[in-house]
């Protein structure tokens, strides 16, 4: 006897179709997995026959081989438990009144039937659909996500003998329908607001300017002076998410395992502040079976690292390439492993180990040799990616006490969005979605200052000895600073604001 179910898998973030094949044949009672399955996937052979049983139908005392296909890929987890189960009770019963050859099935088995939550659902649902599947059949707790993919019937399975009655047509499960407005879709608690912050005008406006190019930013003050406050109201003044960009987070979060049940689609833009004790797997991704890390965690919205040279120099390091790349790869000896990685990358930092370097009032208890040995922690090639660097002063009483409300969240995001709206005309058609995303070749052609604006521009290059990566950074810098004024041209006031925001560079020619 013999049956063949379809499946899906999952490499990364890339989903595969899986053939379950199931031939039952003569010979002592025995259960076989074939086709490369990890330690997850042979054990269900366990709980298919205990979930068989208990869910009151009869195990084959019979030879049982299972083929996984491709055979030369490998499988991981518990995703084949269900297709596994409906392959041998349909090789042995051929009962089943619906035709399956275009459904799909995935989930894990509990040894009394019930059918549990599996990772990485909702990108192996968008690959049935491209396979041209009908019908996908997932765990209930899997739903919510499943079913926010066109073009394909998700049912959610509780258990065994629901899913056995609907495809035997007795009892019909309904299938999830994805209503934007029955659910908030929310991640996130909701965002804090700029209104909150007192004084820093430079650096609100200097977060203003980041926002609105998508470029990274490093704030250095000392402590209390506002830094993390500051870069947790960042996303409520970045531009909503499109469904594209809500799509592809809640594929990373699901493939992680941390999309909680109840969210279908995430909308808000994820803040991710690791604590600086976290491990390069832990920024990157990784283990032996790669999970998206931190820095994939991130995508489509904030990466926000605190006490920026308390990190250890093998993570922050890590960071480099996928800064510019806006991915990252994760290699083993059998695959490769890609995950996106596109944000905004904000840093933190005190001036010093004290904290109160060119503090107004405190006075500084580190050496000169300490505050420059403190500075080296960040490296300068990490510190080259970072397009902007602003200073965040301590505020003063009077500002404090003031209550007079500061400039909401809102009103700070209308401009963002009118100079992206500018941004997205200009690449239209092209990959990058942001000024900080141009292409060298891009930046050439959108970039360019008046000559009054390259004579500053040359006087600051040598000045500083800016590198190549930060003379581009500087000229797309400018260019968010004019998108923002509405202005076609960049000129010397366009140039001379970027160049300021490269605080760290004179900071460190200073100290050193």
């Amino acid at each position: 006897m013999f049956s063949r179910i379809n499946s899906l898998g999952l490499l990364g973030m890339e989903s595969y179709t899986v053939c379950v094949e199931v031939d039952i044949s003569g010979g002592l009672p025995r259960m076989d997995v074939v086709g490369l399955p990890d330690t997850a996937v042979s054990e269900a052979r366990n709980r298919v026959r205990s979930a068989v049983k208990n869910s009151g139908f009869e195990f084959p005392a019979s030879r049982v081989t299972i083929n996984l296909a491709p055979a030369d890929t490998r499988k991981e987890g518990t995703v084949y438990d269900l297709p596994i189960l409906i392959g041998i009770l349909r090789a042995t019963t051929n009962a089943f009144r619906m035709n399956l050859d275009d459904c799909a099935f995935i989930g894990e088995l509990s040894l009394d039937g019930l059918v549990r939550h599996v990772n990485g659902a909702l990108p192996m649902v968008i690959r049935a659909r491209k396979a041209g599947y009908k019908r996908v059949f997932v765990p209930e707790s899997n739903a919510e996500e499943s079913s926010v993919v066109d073009g394909i019937e998700v049912y959610p399975v509780k258990s065994v003998l629901q899913l056995i009655e609907h495809l035997n047509g007795k009892e019909q499960i309904v299938p999830a329908k994805y209503d934007p407005a029955s659910r908030p879709d929310v991640l996130l608690a909701p965002l804090p607001d700029f209104s909150d912050v007192k004084g820093q005008a430079e650096a609100r406006r200097a977060l203003e300017i980041a926002a609105a190019g998508g470029h990274n930013i490093l704030m250095v003050g000392p402590p209390g002076s506002g830094k993390s406050m500051l870069a947790k109201r960042l996303p409520s003044i970045l531009p909503e998410m499109t469904f594209e960009e809500s799509l592809e987070t809640t594929e990373i979060y699901s493939v992680a395992g941390v999309l909680p049940p109840e969210i279908a689609l995430i909308k808000d833009r994820p803040f991710r502040s690791p604590h600086h004790s976290v491990s390069p797997a832990g920024l990157s991704g990784g283990g032996a079976i790669p999970r998206p890390g931190e820095v994939s965690l991130a995508h489509n919205g904030v990466l926000f690292l605190d006490e920026l040279p308390e990190f250890s120099r093998q993570a922050t390091e890590i960071l480099r390439q996928p800064i510019e790349d806006g991915k990252i790869t994760i290699s083993r000896a059998n695959a490769s492993f890609t995950f996106p990685c596109s944000e905004m990358v904000v840093c933190a930092m005190n001036p010093c180990p004290c904290g109160y370097y060119g503090h107004p009032s405190k006075p500084c208890t580190c050496s000169p040799n300490a505050v420059t040995h403190y500075l080296s922690r960040v490296s300068g090639p990490l510190l080259d990616r970072l397009d902007i660097h602003i200073e965040v002063p301590p505020v003063d009483f009077e500002r404090l006490s003031d209550n007079t409300p500061s400039e909401s969240s809102a009103e700070i995001r209308k401009r963002v969005n009118a100079a992206r709206k500018i941004q997205q005309e200009r690449l239209k058609g092209t990959p990058a979605f942001c000024n900080a995303k141009m292409t060298p070749a891009q930046t050439r052609e959108f970039c360019t200052p008046t000559p009054e604006a390259v004579r500053l521009l040359e006087t600051a290059f040598n000045k500083l000895g800016l590198s190549a990566r930060a003379y581009d950074k500087v000229l797309r810098l400018s260019r968010t600073i004019a998108d923002l004024e509405g202005s076609e041209i960049i000129d010397t006031s366009h140039v001379s604001q970027a160049v300021q925001y490269r605080r760290l560079d004179r900071r460190m020619k200073t100290v050193g």
